[in-house]
């Protein structure tokens, strides 16, 4: 089947986006990775700070710290970021958040969450609508 002029050059777009998604989309989570950590040190207890100053954002293709909360060290995906508390010194972040039998919770990673989820989640939609916009009129 004879392909056209157009279609190639519509096909070479759309394999195209992706990246540039990417690329553009990043600024915005690292953002919002940002001001979810930001959040979360207004809502950590101040005991001796150790847990605030563990509260990180690790861009994509880079690991999380060792001991880290969610999940330990891990990779976090291209074109995503991860928020972690806690690393090898603070190994205690979600007897904070979720309490002990003898201290009661102090809860500052899923309110902060979900404080910002929504914010987060249309910032990242909008730019994802202007990149793929922006890629496809060029």
């Amino acid at each position: 089947m004879a392909r056209s002029r157009q279609l190639d050059r519509l096909t070479k777009k759309l394999e195209a986006i992706p990246e540039r998604v990417r690329e553009a989309v990043a600024p915005s989570l690292q953002k919002s990775g940002n001001e979810l950590v930001g959040t979360m040190k207004t809502l950590a207890p101040e005991d001796t700070g150790d847990l605030k100053r563990s509260l990180t954002v690790t861009p994509g293709g880079q690991a999380t710290p060792p001991y880290s909360q969610p999940g330990g060290s891990q990779v976090v995906p291209v074109g995503a970021v991860a928020v972690t508390a806690g690393n090898a010194e603070v190994r205690y972040p979600h007897l904070v958040e979720y309490g002990t039998v003898e201290a009661p919770a102090q809860a500052f990673f899923w309110p902060s969450f979900r404080l910002l989820r929504k914010r987060i989640t249309n910032r990242t939609k909008r730019d994802l609508r202007k990149a793929v916009r922006e890629g496809w009129q060029s």
